[in-house]
């Protein structure tokens, strides 16, 4: 995780040194989780795929190969956000796993 992290630092450098950065930071954040609804709506796109739900001009257009780059493409934006909204990633996923787990041991 540590080294995801460190990467996920690393490529918010590269991206704000190609596209800039809003001075505003509600406005970066505002950007990021458009981003982020753009790459899960590229996932569900890759899930009907998958599962032939889509019609067919575009089912022609389908690579599987696809369908593991939109699940990264959504955790990697995923954690850009937290990282712009200063959220301990790490501490927030042992956290609701705990919760998760607990809600079994009861």
């Amino acid at each position: 995780m540590k080294k995801l992290l460190k990467w996920v630092k690393k490529e918010n450098g590269r991206l704000e040194k190609d596209h800039g950065r809003y001075p505003d930071q509600d406005k970066q954040i505002f950007a990021r989780t458009i981003k982020l609804g753009e790459e899960f709506g590229e996932l569900c796109q890759e899930v009907l795929f998958h599962s032939s739900r889509q019609r067919k001009s575009k089912m022609d257009k389908f690579k599987k190969e696809n369908l593991p780059d939109e699940f990264a493409d959504v955790l990697i934006t995923t954690l850009l956000l937290a990282q712009e909204m200063n959220i301990d990633i790490e501490k927030a996923l042992e956290d609701k796993i705990k919760k998760i787990d607990e809600r079994y041991e009861k």
